[in-house]
């Protein structure tokens, strides 16, 4: 199956910013996100309350595997880390989890999303995230290649032509015997990686108490991985004092600068671990992105270089409760790594003989020298320094060149009456040899001089080491001649607050050389003296190294004296205290080092070539000092001036002297033995009440650990109770706020309700009220008519008056009597009018006060019943709810079935009513029958409003409901019945 270009997307999630988070100044916040297996993270940004993270995270895919993902419902899951700096740990303080269905191809608007299980419970922390699909742009430009183009800005060369980092991996090319990184078109050069571990110091730091180690002798030795190859070193057993040989393991690689940067970048540490069995103790990481640079071109003249010393940490430093220690107590692993091309080596190439199953091969020639290189840097730079100087490579080949040299030269020292020996001459760029050079012929530079070096190293004093020394001194110095190590010899002892003065340190140089190259060659490079401790039961220990600067004998005053030939030479003396810095560790002061230089200049050295004999190589006993290997060729012969007698004379007052001084001197070392004695037994006894208080406070401060240790344990398990409690609080506080908030709608349902029934008891009243009004206007408009039908017949009267007045007296009097009878009758008619009149009146009064009255009752049993509801609302709640679906029915069927008895009744009483209300024949006791029914009427009527009013209040029934329907109908029906029976 072929993809098109459009099936390939991107699913990009873009991590911007985040807010609600507490500040912590020392610590960094990460985002990683874990999608198919496939995980990417953000760059650690500052633990701020909006930490700016701004960084898009993309994973490759084809719409098939988007179309899966989808149905599988696969899950981007974003978890957020709190980094610590200092111990390098990770603590997970929530995540995020996001639905790949909801990602679309067009752009959206980011969202905030809250961290779940966040362990910041205070703060409601959230993170603002955008998922969206994009068309892979790499697959729409398949098969199209740029040519070689500038990089661009963070980005090596390598990229520009289609090279992941990811992607580059060495790939063991068996027929070449090498690595190949890079594509094979591209790999061009051949390049030697080197990794050397020199030293070790404080390792005994690593061990935590509570670890066990086998019953048997221990071995530890270190671990790393070299371009995917297991790499360890010899086994040693002792941590206070690691002894083992150092190994150089090297590599062949096959690439290019550019392609070996970007690998260098991709791969940008390497982890030494020390190991016991196959447990780590610790590890250190080398970083090798600082090798090549970009723009880097010294690999091509020289090699590039990474050596120092560096801390080992343990693999769970909280749990070992490993304290943060100073650079000179932490413990620290020497190393060197090299990469240099193949036709600049110092190493063998590996070739196809060495078979493809090892690709790498240990180099034991050449590294000790480079040891003691490195222990005497790691004074200066106990920290990560790059070094890629040749003069650093010179140093190397010149401490192996003595290392060879060590075993099979031995130096002539000077006996306490006079120097007896010195190194053989070294014109510069002639090399050492132990063979015989009795015909060989050096060439001297014409501006050569002739010149006289001798070091006297006279004491030691102000020890600073907690235990006696037996004191060794040793120093090479190459451009003397011989690269061969000077050594003091017998060890002496030296303790704490003593000065000893070291026998057999004097030593001389002859050599020639051009005052130039002399000056320069001191001032640029100073005499390391190192301090060494010898041991009977163990091997040797480098204490110290002190630097003498040479160059200072030049500053000093020039003395002639005459020469051994009757020439006049000039000498310079210099006399100096030095410390002796330690050689593990910041470089510590721990004694200090008398000495001095005395630098003697014979002139210029006329012959050009010079025969060195064996008989040059030393001379007698019984010399002052060293002459001149290279004597120049006289063409005249001159007397020998220690012929004479004045000679002879001066040679016996100096020897006496010099025994005069011997018998002195052995007496003062007999005084000085006696109260070395009387000093070392209080040193002893004074030593041993140490030990012992020493003693008493370690087992105190096991004791105290122990209690430290439980105690943590107690908190650590106090921790984890008054976490699982807020856990239960905070559960059981969202199941209160849950029955609260469904408590409180359940209150205000009812409120709504209440309100409901004022409302609909409000619009019955005022219904009542207009029927009112409406009954006392068609009263008004009687009482209207009647009073005109009044005036009417007063006027008809007056007019029947007026037309009587002319009748005869009888008939007049008759129509007077029927006129008054009448009058009676419309007086009674009035009076009657009169009264209805006032019994309206009345009855509109009190129906205004029996609505005020209303009014009152219902506003006081409304407050009463928003109360006895608020009481009672969870007991009716409980008891109507809990009831069972059939007494449910049984009892609605049994209200029907009173509800319709009570309708029969109603509808006997109506047509009795009915039937009263036609047998009635006068007014009287139609008042009678009309205000009975009224007073049934308002009783039934009250009866009905109740039994609506109680369902309502069950909660059970609402106004929709069929019962109250039909209740509230009637009430209608009774309410008309009695305006119309009114």
């Amino acid at each position: 199956m072929v993809l098109r270009a459009t099936d390939r997307l991107l699913i990009v999630v873009s991590v911007l910013e985040g807010r609600y988070f507490p500040k912590r100044p020392k610590r960094l916040l990460i985002v990683e996100a874990k999608f198919d297996g496939e995980q990417l993270a953000t760059d650690p940004v500052e633990h701020t309350d909006q930490p700016e993270f701004a960084t898009e995270l993309a994973w490759e895919l084809d719409r098939k595997a988007l179309h899966q993902h989808r149905l599988q419902r696969t899950p981007i899951k974003l978890q957020c880390f709190v980094l610590d700096p200092v111990s390098s740990s990770k603590e997970n303080i929530g995540y995020i989890v996001l639905d790949l269905r909801a990602a679309q191809e067009k752009k959206q608007a980011p969202k905030w999303y809250p961290l779940l299980n966040n362990k910041y419970i205070k703060f409601k922390s959230e993170i603002q995230v955008g998922v969206v699909l994009e068309t892979d742009s790499k697959a729409l430009v398949d098969g199209f290649k740029a040519k070689e183009a500038p990089p661009r800005e963070g980005k090596a060369s390598a990229l520009l032509s289609g090279l992941d980092p990811k992607s580059i991996v060495p790939v063991l090319n068996k027929e070449e015997g090498c690595h190949q990184i890079g594509p094979a078109e591209h790999c061009r050069d051949y390049f030697v990686l080197s990794v050397t571990v020199a030293f070790a110091t404080q390792l005994e730091q690593l061990v935590p108490t509570t670890m066990k180690l086998p019953e048997r002798q221990p071995e530890f030795f270190f671990y790393y991985s070299l371009l995917g190859n297991d790499v360890t070193n010899e086994p040693f057993t002792d941590l206070i004092n690691p002894n083992f040989e150092p190994e150089r393991a090297s590599v062949r690689i096959r690439s290019t600068v550019d392609v070996l940067q970007v690998y260098l970048c991709a791969q940008s540490k390497l982890q030494i671990h020390l190991c016991c069995g196959d447990q780590s103790l610790g590890s250190s990481e080398i970083p090798l992105s600082g090798l090549l640079k970009k723009g880097n071109v010294e690999i091509d003249q020289h090699p590039v270089v990474i050596e120092g010393a560096f801390v080992l940490v343990p693999p769970n430093r909280a749990k070992h409760k490993l304290p943060q220690l100073p650079l000179d107590m932490a413990p620290t692993v020497g190393v060197s790594v090299i990469l240099q091309r193949e036709s600049l080596s110092l190493v063998v190439p590996l070739n196809a003989s060495t078979g493809p199953n090892q690709p790498q091969e240990k180099v034991l020639s050449a590294t000790k020298g480079k040891t003691e290189t490195l222990q005497q840097r790691s004074q200066n730079a106990p920290s990560q320094v790059n070094h890629s100087s040749s003069t650093q490579d010179e140093a190397t080949e010149s401490d192996v060149e003595s290392l060879k040299f060590e075993k099979g030269m031995k130096v002539k020292k000077k006996a306490d009456n006079g120097p007896v020996g010195a190194c053989q001459p070294n014109p510069v760029g002639a090399s050492s040899s132990s063979e015989p050079v009795s015909a060989q012929k050096i060439l001297i530079p014409a501006a050569s001089h002739h010149f006289c070096f001798s070091i006297d190293l006279r004491s030691i004093r102000g020890l600073e080491v907690g235990f006696p020394i037996n004191c060794i001194l040793r120093y090479s110095y190459p451009f003397f001649g011989s690269a061969a190590p000077i050594m003091t010899s017998p060890p002496v002892e030296v303790r704490k607050n003593m000065e000893v003065f070291l026998p057999q340190s004097y030593c001389a140089f002859d050599f020639a050389t051009i005052p130039h190259q002399l000056q320069d060659t001191f001032l640029r490079l100073p005499l390391l003296v190192e301090l060494w401790h010898k041991d009977k039961t163990s091997k040797d220990l480098l204490l110290g190294v002190a630097r003498l600067q040479l160059s200072n004998v030049l500053a000093s005053e020039k003395t002639r004296f005459l020469g051994g030939n009757g020439k006049q030479c000039w000498r310079q003396t210099y006399n100096e205290t030095v410390s002796v810095t330690a050689a593990q560790g910041s470089g510590s002061r721990i004694a200090d080092l008398s000495y001095a230089i005395t630098l003697e200049d014979h002139g210029l050295v006329k012959t050009q070539e010079v025969l060195v004999s064996d008989s040059s190589q030393c001379v007698g006993a019984g010399q002052q000092r060293h002459v001149p290997h290279a004597q120049p060729r006289a063409p005249e012969k001159h007397p020998e001036p220690r012929e004479t007698l004045e000679y002879k004379a001066a040679l016996e007052l100096e020897m006496w002297k010099e025994m005069q001084e011997d018998i002195f001197e052995n007496q003062l070392k007999k005084k000085e033995m006696v109260h070395m004695q009387v000093l070392a037994e209080e040193w002893k006894k004074r030593e041993r009440e140490r030990e012992a208080l020493v003693k008493k406070k370690v087992a105190e401060y096991t004791v105290l650990e122990e209690q430290l240790q439980k105690t943590l344990r107690d908190l650590d398990k106090r921790e984890r109770q008054l976490f699982s409690a807020e856990s239960e609080l905070q559960t059981v506080k969202k199941e209160l706020q849950a029955e609260h908030e469904r408590k409180l709608q359940e209150l205000q349902d009812s409120v709504r309700r209440a309100r409901e029934e004022c409302a609909h008891q409000v619009e019955l009243e005022r219904s009542k009220i207009k029927q009112l009004e409406e009954d006392k206007l068609r009263l008004q408009q009687q009482l209207n008519e009647a009073e005109n039908k009044h005036k009417i017949l007063e006027k008809e009267f007056q007019q029947y008056k007026d037309q009587q007045s002319s009748k005869p007296e009888i008939k007049l009097q008759s129509e007077i009597n029927l006129l008054t009878l009448e009058k009676v009758e419309l007086e009674r008619k009035l009076e009657s009018a009169t009264k209805s009149k006032l019994h309206y009146k009345q009855q509109w009064t009190r129906a205004l006060k029996e609505l005020a009255r209303i009014k009152q009752r219902e506003q006081e049993n409304a407050v009463a019943h928003l109360k006895k509801q608020q009481q009672e609302l969870e007991h009716m709640r409980l008891r109507y709810l809990a009831a069972e679906e059939k007494e449910l029915e049984k009892t609605d069927r049994q209200e029907l079935e009173d509800i319709r008895n009570e309708l029969n009744r109603l509808k006997q009483q109506e047509e009795e009513r009915k039937q009263l209300q036609d047998v009635g024949d006068n007014s009287a006791g139609r008042v009678s029958n009309s205000r009975k029914l009224n007073e049934n009427m308002d009783d039934y009527l009250s009866r009905l409003i109740e039994e609506r009013d109680t369902l309502l209040r069950t909660g059970v029934y609402n106004h929709e409901d069929h019962i109250v329907s039909e209740l509230d109908r009637q009430i209608r029906e009774a309410i008309a019945k009695r305006n119309i029976t009114k």
